[in-house]
């Protein structure tokens, strides 16, 4: 099977377009040669790629068919990553900043909704009738 259908096909990426991509960007090597989309995979070989600024590495156990499902993929490969890859990873998703400083910039749609939510039923406790509300204050100034 072509490479790029096999990173396709064990859910590694979303489209076999993206894997080509991917491979041409010179990304996906197995051992230590760089790669090309027509390349075939055999059972065995280990294949690096370097996704999200992480050097992945999985063995291939046995060639699928076609596409599989996500639960079937660990028949497929086996991950030999190492752990300190995975390190990194955790580490720069805890250091990036995925919500802006309070304060800062336009309210986002969570931030709006909130907000919404909080005027309703801030108003809907103080006023239950807008006319009983207006009509005693016109009551007032006529009579005066």
């Amino acid at each position: 099977m072509r490479i790029d259908k096999f990173l396709w096909s064990i859910r590694f990426y979303k489209t076999r377009t993206i894997a080509a991509e991917e491979i041409k960007k010179n990304r996906v090597s197995i051992g230590d040669s760089v790669v090309k989309s027509s390349k075939e995979v055999k059972e065995g070989d280990v294949i690096k790629i370097r996704k999200n600024q992480i050097d992945y590495k999985i063995k291939v156990i046995q060639i699928p068919k076609s596409r599989i499902g996500a639960k079937l993929v660990p028949l497929h490969i086996k991950d030999v990553t190492d752990k300190e890859q995975y390190e990194l990873l955790k580490m720069r998703k805890m250091s990036q900043d995925y919500y802006r400083i309070k304060g800062e910039g336009r309210p986002t749609k969570k931030d709006r909704r909130e907000m919404d939510d909080y005027v309703e039923n801030d108003i809907s406790s103080d006023f239950t009738d807008w006319d009983d509300f207006f009509g005693e204050a016109n009551d007032d100034s006529e009579e005066s």
